[in-house]
């Protein structure tokens, strides 16, 4: 079941999210070819600390992991959708690069994801990051009284599938506030008026992950041993996601400066 957060709780996440979404600017800023992504995780543990706040994921073990993570950033490349861990690895010209973060602010979590290009890429990578981004802006707009997940994800869903791209099987959005990771999931994909309704006061983590190719092949991954996914395929992928309240008067998103 939800966890419902008062008015006043709403508006410290708020502060939050707007750290988390300056930070999350300023390391797409920096990156560039020829950095590590270890070096980006150096800049956002700076960053947070820098802001008041604590990493979110460094240290944090999820319900059925068997390991914490070791990290503060995700940083996931190409084929990699989520939970790329950093590494001497360098950033090449061409990378589709995901930048997935979370902090902790007086107490609350709060979780934000993006995609994007170092340098000139295909078109396909261009068109694969728009239509997530789009399938996001959609989805929030559903975050509201009376609307429910279902609708959540069919709207993710109908504008994915609508591209011929994929929605990525087993990972979920999530609630979040004083855990990480809250009731309920925040499926990708949905029947409209389904699952469970809306109330003013859920915060929900909500994260289209997205595979570049055609169904039903695209969206299968499989687990690598340091605990990344990554698409069978070899498909590109894409992620973005915010952390979004439900209000009296519609979607408030609050990962945004």
């Amino acid at each position: 079941m939800a966890i419902l957060k008062t008015a006043a709780e709403i508006e410290i996440m708020t502060e939050g999210g707007r750290r988390l979404a300056q930070i999350l600017k300023t390391l797409k800023e920096g990156t560039q070819a020829g950095l590590t992504t270890n070096s980006l995780d150096e800049l956002s543990f700076n960053l947070i600390k820098k802001s008041g706040a604590e990493p979110a994921f460094l240290g944090y073990r999820p319900p059925g992991s068997h390991r914490s993570y070791p990290k503060t950033l995700c940083v996931s490349i190409n084929e990699t959708v989520v939970h790329g861990l950093p590494s001497e690895r360098l950033i090449m010209t061409g990378d589709l690069v995901k930048l997935d973060l979370g902090l902790k602010y007086r107490g609350f979590f709060l979780d934000s994801a993006l995609t994007f290009c170092v340098g000139q890429v295909e078109s396909l990578a261009k068109k694969l990051i728009a239509v997530t981004s789009q399938a996001l802006t959609l989805a929030i707009k559903k975050a509201k009284p009376g609307q429910t997940l279902g609708d959540i994800g069919w709207a993710v869903q109908s504008c994915v599938q609508s591209q011929q791209f994929s929605i990525v099987e087993m990972l979920t959005g999530h609630g979040i506030g004083r855990a990480l990771h809250e009731d309920p999931a925040v499926f990708n994909l949905g029947r409209p008026q389904g699952g469970e309704e809306l109330v003013a006061g859920m915060v929900l983590a909500i994260e289209p992950m997205v595979s570049a190719s055609p169904p039903p092949s695209g969206g299968k991954v499989k687990e690598m041993p340091d605990g990344s996914f990554i698409t069978r395929d070899g498909s590109l992928s894409a992620h973005f996601e915010h952390t979004v309240a439900i209000t009296e008067h519609g979607p408030r998103i609050l990962t945004q400066i």
